[in-house]
């Protein structure tokens, strides 16, 4: 359904999840992550998982997609939509984005989360302009490898190992379910997501590493991941609450980042939440420093708690 008319741009479009429209969308993804470094999509395979199903806005300047919105409908744990936007880099300051948010804001839920990724001062003004305030703020946290990193201290009775596909994805998610019941994203994790990461080309078990007591239960994770460019990333670290104060975490953290300089990758990033000033002070110690962040916005008179 074509819902406007923008500039130059002949129509906005909003269709359905397919294999046509992931065809369509890919080439505008490859030239953001050209010129911004991001998203993280590939010339083939499963678009990145935050632009799959859900309904894609298509903002279309004749024959060429200028610019492109996903909307999230399933919703994060709390149950709100989430919207991605992208202009392609020769389609930028035209109005673009701008006409890409107003649609989506008629087109969702009340309640709409949007992202803008990497601090853009347009980001800013299009949400200041269209009534959004943000509600949200993740960081980016960057380590330079420099040395040896340190061993870790386990507490009495745990023992680590690698992750076993096709033993270990309810208990991991179960484990991650109580470690992250606060989490839009990570908190509403699935044994099919578990599955399907498994089938993603980055995936390898000996980089999933568990924390097990000496009943064999699993008190927590750290899933590392080396991304394309050979950047490692601290993917997520998971400790059960009731295994929480001990050390565990720390000592996972250790472990999963051992991992990634014996690979030999030259840096590792990860993304934290920056109202969680616990775990940056943590990071910041073992030599994390921010390297950017991304904000969520919604609507101004939509205050949401999570």
């Amino acid at each position: 359904m074509a819902v406007s008319n923008v500039g130059q741009v002949t129509e906005l479009t909003w269709v359905a999840d397919s294999p046509a429209a992931v065809e369509k969308i890919r080439p505008l993804l490859l030239a953001a992550r050209t010129a911004d470094g991001r998203p993280e999509a590939l010339p083939e395979g499963p678009l990145p998982r935050e632009f799959r199903g859900g309904e894609h806005l298509l903002a279309v300047d004749g024959d060429v997609l200028a610019g492109y919105a996903h909307l999230d409908t399933g919703g994060d744990a709390f149950g709100r939509q989430v919207a991605e936007v992208v202009v392609h880099p020769d389609a930028r300051r035209r109005g673009i984005g701008s006409a890409l948010v107003a649609a989506v804001l008629a087109r969702a839920a009340e309640g709409v989360r949007i992202w803008a990724h990497g601090e853009h001062p347009a980001a800013a003004r299009v949400a200041a302009r269209l009534g959004l305030e943000p509600v949200r703020e993740l960081l980016t946290m960057r380590l330079e490898f420099a040395g040896e990193v340190p061993r870790p201290v386990w507490p009495e009775g745990v023992r680590v190992r690698a992750f076993e596909p096709g033993r270990d994805e309810e208990a991991l998610v179960e484990v991650n379910r109580r470690a992250f019941d606060w989490h839009p994203e990570q908190g509403a994790l699935t044994v099919a997501d578990v599955l399907a990461t498994e089938a993603e080309p980055w995936f390898d078990p000996a980089g999933l590493f568990l924390a097990v007591g000496s009943d064999g239960r699993i008190l927590g994770f750290h899933w590392t991941k080396v991304h394309s460019d050979g950047v490692g990333e601290v993917y997520v670290v998971g400790v059960d609450p009731a295994a929480q104060g001990g050390g565990l975490g720390k000592a996972l953290t250790l472990v999963g980042l051992a991992h990634l300089r014996a690979a030999g990758v030259p840096a590792v990033i990860l993304y934290v939440e920056a109202d969680n000033k616990p775990a940056i002070a943590v990071y910041s110690r073992l030599g994390f420093v921010r390297s950017a962040a991304d904000v969520q916005y919604a609507v101004r008179t939509q205050r949401a708690s999570g």
